[in-house]
């Protein structure tokens, strides 16, 4: 029988090449519903072309605006609007399979559902273990879901572990993230507070969407990951390392206590994990490029921890500092962070400001440990308020 798929965020990059994954086996999956923020072109032009039971908008305008849409060129969706829609398309009966592409704080609640209902769920969505951590993983487990990461670099990671994971924790000596280091790599990290919107979002190697491709560029996108890293794999904080390989070939690595290391090679292409992770354990074709190693250019490496690239990104030291505190650090660290990208991507702040936006977040939020979703929405609120009071004082 087809998987039957949902997937939430369809209209970013993620969602986009999952359906051109999707589109290359119709004898594997069926796609159930489609979600999305605002999007309405886009996700109309998916309905036509996939044509999924449900089709669920973030608010009421956009679903509306849908609806009508569909109505119009006759198709047979049903479209619902409103984050309760999105939450019950993830936890619905039907869905083997979820993949978990909004992007944000936004797409915890749809996670949770998830996990709760024990899917297949195929996670691109950082915030959901970054700010969920405990609870979210605890929710894993009680619904007995398979949690598979969908990250070019935790999706390496994984392929590179042994099938035991109560094998990991004895055989692992480190995991080895690696990072691209974005388009400002080889910058003075003196000139980066002229740094346009336009120039963070040129990523030299990755085809991604706006608040990515800035988090790629501070490598708040690395700290995220080593964040999600932790809780997805069990190692303490000290056994997680970031170098930064500039060509994106070697996506992750895994050293084990014997010293050998085991890696994960590809072209830079999403849908190579999102393959992977659609078909585990076993392999179907992606549409990805082969590697050519004939005409491969030479691999490099270099420390994060050089003092240039401790000057040109700040932010990815802090992953380490908020997994070392209070349970409730990461998810503050997450909300300032999509706040102060915001008002950067708006103009309200300059590039080098979105680190101090983020430490001095951090430094004012009164932490208490979350015990419930609500809690963790309540300390995501908090955290907004305080980094957006922090852009209007920068922004005068």
């Amino acid at each position: 029988m087809k998987q039957q798929l949902v997937i939430l965020g369809s209209t970013g990059s993620i969602g986009v090449n999952t359906l051109d994954v999707v589109a290359m086996h119709p004898d594997r999956y069926q796609v159930f519903a489609l979600t999305a923020s605002t999007s309405v072109d886009t996700l109309f032009a998916q309905c036509c072309a996939v044509k999924p039971a449900f089709a669920v908008m973030a608010d009421a305008d956009s679903g509306r605006a849908l609806q009508q849409r569909c109505a119009s060129a006759g198709l047979l969706v049903d479209v619902l609007w409103g984050p309760q829609a999105i939450a019950d398309m993830a936890a619905h009966p039907q869905v083997d399979t979820v993949m978990a592409a909004i992007v944000g704080a936004a797409g915890l609640a749809p996670c949770m559902e998830a996990a709760r209902s024990g899917k297949r769920l195929l996670l691109a969505n950082k915030e959901a273990l970054v700010v969920g951590g405990h609870l979210f993983m605890a929710a894993v487990q009680a619904g007995g879901a398979t949690l598979l990461p969908i990250d070019s670099e935790h999706s390496a990671i994984f392929q590179s572990l042994p099938d035991d994971v109560s094998t990991w924790k004895a055989l692992v000596d480190k995991i080895i993230l690696t990072a691209s280091g974005g388009p400002f790599r080889t910058r003075a990290p003196e000139t980066l507070h002229t740094v346009t919107p336009q120039e963070a979002c040129a990523h030299p190697n990755w085809v991604m969407g706006r608040k990515i491709s800035v988090d790629s560029a501070t490598m708040m996108n690395k700290a995220l990951e080593v964040i999600e890293a932790k809780f997805l794999f069990g190692v303490e904080p000290g056994q997680i390392e970031v170098v930064i390989h500039p060509q994106s070939v070697i996506h992750s690595m895994v050293q084990f206590v014997d010293n050998s290391v085991v890696a994960q090679l590809g072209t830079p292409d999403m849908r190579g994990p999102i393959a992977y992770g659609l078909s585990w354990p076993a392999r179907i074709r992606s549409g990805a490029a082969a590697l050519d190693f004939t005409r491969m250019a030479p691999l490099s490496f270099e420390p994060f921890t050089s003092n240039d690239h401790l000057r040109r990104y700040p932010g990815l030291s802090l992953a380490w500092r908020v997994l070392q505190g209070p349970d409730s650090s990461p998810a503050v660290l997450n909300a300032a962070n999509e706040v102060a990208v915001e008002a950067f991507l708006n103009g309200q702040i300059r590039f080098d400001q979105i680190h101090s936006v983020n430490l001095e977040t951090l430094d004012q939020v009164q932490f208490a440990t979350p015990q419930a979703l609500d809690a963790l929405i309540a300390l995501d609120a908090e955290s907004r308020s305080v980094a957006q009071g922090l852009v209007r004082r920068l922004a005068h």
